[in-house]
């Protein structure tokens, strides 16, 4: 019997009722369905009372899901969507994002096409794209206190109402550099159209193996983003006295003390996404974001009265 999983955005009715009507049709015809909530996928923050908060990575795979799932339907948003793939990736699972939020930068399809998207991959009628993620590790003395696999970026920050911090970033066995700002983003390809985008970083198609390191309002005309090999490996001290905050995909983070240190490298999982036609990045930052839109023509004379 073939096995496939949906991955819901349960806080949406649309998402619960879709979820659970498409549960019913793969049942109909022959699969073995496991449906959860994307909830489980949430890293959560910490708090001064719980300065840890998480859950290992590989802990974070749904009960029922496993390397002989064929695929997952995901039902949500991007935020959905990222929560998903660090439940997803240590199987290796592929997912149909089906988006049922705004944007839906990360998915795939709508739910007025999913009859026949369902049709197509019950088919195996797909190629599957892989995506570069994070492994995102704090470290105090040689000892992992948190952990997170990220598929957009990893932020180091001030806490609000705190003075501009000072980092030190080693890359690979490069020399370290020293960075004032408000904070680092260490970005994906996947996540050069996410924060690092607004923070004024490129854009990278998804295919380049690079990552890349964006200062945050650096004070500094030298200071800027750096693109590098992804077969780095990233380490960041604070070079300041303040309590810093470190979040993974806008998702969820923890704290990062003046001693600690932050160390960030490829994921050896990808994050599979289903493509029911081959992909094509520039249509997708066309539609979502406005790139490469056409210019309007201005008159070339204007008759006066």
């Amino acid at each position: 019997m073939p096995k496939a999983g949906i991955i819901y955005n349960d806080v949406k009715p649309i998402s619960c009722r879709v979820a659970a009507e498409l549960q019913d049709k793969l049942s109909s015809y022959g699969w073995d369905v496991c449906a959860v909530s994307g909830s489980g996928g949430i890293l959560g923050y910490s708090s001064p009372e719980r300065p840890m908060c998480h859950t290992p990575i590989d802990q974070l795979v749904p009960s029922g899901f496993d390397s002989e799932m064929k695929f997952a339907v995901v039902l949500g948003g991007d935020g959905t969507v990222l929560s998903a793939s660090r439940q997803l990736a240590p199987c290796g699972i592929p997912m149909l994002a089906v988006n049922t939020g705004h944007m839906g930068f990360l998915t795939e399809t709508y739910l007025n096409q999913l009859p026949q998207a369902m049709e197509q991959v019950m088919n195996g009628e797909y190629e599957i794209e892989e995506r570069t993620m994070l492994e995102v590790q704090l470290m105090r003395d040689d000892i992992c206190l948190w952990e997170a696999l990220s598929l957009n970026e990893m932020v180091l920050h001030r806490e609000p109402l705190t003075c501009m911090c000072h980092f030190e970033v080693a890359i690979g066995r490069h020399a370290p550099v020293d960075i004032a700002a408000d904070g680092v983003i260490i970005a994906t390809p996947t996540g050069s159209t996410a924060y690092s985008l607004s923070a004024g970083g490129p854009v990278i198609t998804p295919g380049v193996s690079v990552l890349q390191l964006l200062p945050i309002c650096p004070h500094s005309l030298a200071s800027r983003s750096l693109v590098f090999a992804d077969t780095e490996e990233v380490t960041i001290y604070s070079a300041s006295p303040n309590r810093l905050v470190m979040v993974a995909d806008g998702n969820g983070g923890c704290y990062v003390l003046p001693d600690d240190r932050v160390r960030v490298s490829r994921s050896r999982y990808n994050a599979k996404f289903i493509r029911l036609q081959p992909a094509e990045f520039f249509h997708i930052l066309r539609e979502k974001l406005g790139w490469g839109l056409p210019h309007i023509a201005k008159p070339t004379s204007v008759e006066l009265p």
